[in-house]
C-alpha cells in the first residue's frame, strides 16, 4: 500500500519518552540491561492492535469502515507497526476473529452424545453480542469481500467444524449413528443452533442439551 501522507506516527503503548514509564536512554534499568516488569512492549501493541481491530469490527460499519489507519488511531500505534505483523487488514481481520474463538476440546471418544454435548457447551459458552456482531460484520461483507470471507472459514471455522465432523463419523463406524447420516448437515446443524444466533438472543443454560438430544433423534441408530 502506497502511503502519500507522512503524518507523525503515534507513539505505541508503553513506548514513551523517558520519564513515562517507558525504557529509554534515561531509565536505569534500560542502562542496566534490565526491562522494567510488565509485558514487553510488542505483546502489548499487538494485543492492542487485535482489541481495537475486534472493536471497530463490531461497530456498525463492520468490515467497510475497518482500515489499517482507523485501527492504528484506535490502538495508539503508527501503521507500520501494524504492516510489521500483517500484510493487510484482511489478514488482521481474520487473525483478530481467530482469537476470539479457543480451540474446541479434544473429544473423549466416550459416547457421540458426551463428545456432542462438551463441544456444543463450548459453543454455547463463547457467544458474546461483541462476538456475534463480529461474525455476522464478516458474514454480511462476504459479497463484497469474498477473499476474507473465504479465509475466515478456512483458518477460523473449518478446522472447529472438522472436530465436530470427526465426532460424528466415529459415531457412524461405532453403530451409534445411523449409516445414511449426513454429516455436513449435521454439522451446521448444530454449529447453527449455538453459534449462528443473533446478538440479542439469551440461550438457556440447558440449550446445548437441548440441541444435542434434539439432533440425536434423527441421526441416532435406530432413529425413524
Amino acid at each position: 500500500m502506497t502511503e502519500t501522507t507522512q503524518h507523525p506516527t503515534p507513539a505505541e503503548p508503553g513506548a514513551g519518552a523517558p520519564g513515562t514509564g517507558a525504557s529509554g536512554p534515561g531509565d536505569p534499568a534500560a542502562r542496566d540491561g534490565v526491562r522494567a516488569p510488565g509485558r514487553p512492549r510488542s505483546e502489548r501493541a499487538e494485543k492492542a492492535i487485535i482489541n481495537a481491530t475486534l472493536d471497530l469490527l463490531a461497530e456498525e460499519s463492520g468490515v467497510a469502515g475497518l482500515s489499517i489507519e482507523a485501527v492504528a488511531a484506535r490502538a495508539g500505534v503508527g501503521k507500520t507497526t501494524i504492516y510489521r505483523r500483517w500484510p493487510n487488514k484482511e489478514a488482521l481481520i481474520v487473525q483478530a476473529l481467530a482469537t476470539m474463538k479457543g480451540p474446541l476440546p479434544e473429544p473423549s471418544g466416550a459416547s457421540v452424545r458426551e463428545d456432542l454435548l462438551a463441544l456444543a457447551r463450548v459453543l454455547r459458552s463463547e457467544r458474546s453480542r461483541k462476538r456475534i456482531r463480529c461474525f455476522w460484520n464478516v458474514v454480511g461483507a462476504a459479497e463484497k469481500h469474498p477473499e476474507l470471507y473465504a479465509r475466515y472459514r478456512q483458518d477460523v471455522i473449518e478446522p472447529r467444524r472438522q472436530v465436530i465432523r470427526d465426532v460424528l463419523r466415529r459415531g457412524v463406524r461405532t453403530g451409534e449413528l445411523r449409516p445414511d447420516v449426513d454429516v455436513e448437515a449435521a454439522v451446521t446443524m448444530l454449529t447453527g443452533a449455538l453459534a449462528g444466533r443473533f446478538p440479542m438472543e439469551t440461550l438457556p443454560d440447558d440449550f446445548p442439551e437441548t440441541v444435542v438430544d434434539t439432533l440425536l433423534r434423527g441421526i441416532a441408530a435406530g432413529a425413524s
